[in-house]
């Protein structure tokens, strides 16, 4: 890549659930545009990140994680969102966790081999190796047999080993202008993301099976004055669930709308009126009618 030339394109994010793709799309933007926790599938849509540099633009397709788990239509429209991720994209990051490799890991790059894409491997959290003596050995082995453009290991989280990663994605794209303007960093709307500031505090205060049965959708999304009035319902699936979201007098559901507050008024720049309800839509994570309907993909 020359000095004075500019690239821009688009760049599928790909890997198995919990390896740090969102954190990763998060730390390239500079801006929480996709959300994260410490529970896999976290991600359930596709969304655009956009990384801006004086050297070129990258729309980065944050996906979510592809896994072998299908019993529910939800996990298969998921699956369907990541693959589809790769139709019309320059390049691929394959995501992985320094250290591992499963089966899941291969069926992303499986995917990625077959869409005939140029993939880099980014090796994430590498900070977590205590003995770096590991490294190298681990980062050979992964690499045996499959053809990656590059290979870098990174600690998203920690902002470590970015600027080499951004120097070679950008050289994988095209010569061309940027898409998108300097100040934009996603194409999805306030009122997709205030939703799922809602869901990432369900799933980061809920146990380890409930985040799962839950999904939220924007009611009312009100610009007034310098006030934005945000009316959000929590899905559930069944009646105890709710109680379990409202928690003793409406504690926990409390808590779940102030942390979501901050979340949206440190992205937005504007302070939030927001007013959150539970409610009961039995088997709605495995009707494929009903996910469209809630804006699944």
């Amino acid at each position: 890549m020359t000095s004075s030339s500019h690239r821009a394109g688009h760049v599928a994010v790909i890997g198995r659930p919990n390896v740090g793709k969102s954190t990763l799309v998060n730390a390239l933007v500079g801006a929480k545009v996709s959300i994260v926790s410490p529970r896999p599938q976290t991600t359930r849509h596709r969304l655009l990140g956009i990384a801006t540099f004086p050297e070129g633009q990258l729309l980065l397709v944050d996906t979510p994680g592809i896994h072998r788990e299908q019993k529910r239509a939800m996990n298969r429209m998921m699956n369907r969102a990541a693959r589809g991720a790769l139709e019309g994209v320059d390049a691929a990051l394959l995501v992985v966790r320094a250290g591992q490799w499963d089966d899941e890991d291969t069926l992303a790059f499986d995917a990625l081999r077959g869409a005939g894409l140029p993939v880099v491997l980014v090796v994430n959290q590498v900070d977590r190796i205590t003995d770096k003596t590991v490294l190298l050995p681990y980062l050979a082995k992964v690499s045996e047999g499959r053809d990656f453009a590059s290979v870098h290991p990174i600690s998203a989280l920690k902002g470590k080993g970015l600027d080499a990663l951004v120097k070679t994605v950008l050289s994988l794209l095209p010569e061309q202008e940027a898409l998108y303007g300097e100040d934009e960093i996603t194409d999805k709307s306030q009122r997709f993301l205030a939703g799922e500031m809602v869901r990432e505090q369900l799933m980061r205060q809920l146990g380890e099976e409930l985040p799962y049965a839950t999904t939220v959708e924007i009611e009312r999304f009100v610009v007034d004055g310098e006030l934005l009035r945000i009316g959000a319902v929590i899905w559930v699936e069944r009646e105890g669930q709710k109680a379990i979201v409202i928690g003793k007098a409406g504690s926990r559901l409390r808590e779940i709308g102030a942390k979501s507050r901050v979340q949206m008024e440190r992205l937005f720049g504007s302070k939030v009126f927001l007013e959150t309800w539970v409610r009961v839509r039995e088997g709605w994570s495995d009707n494929e009618a009903a996910l469209r309907q809630l804006g699944y993909e």
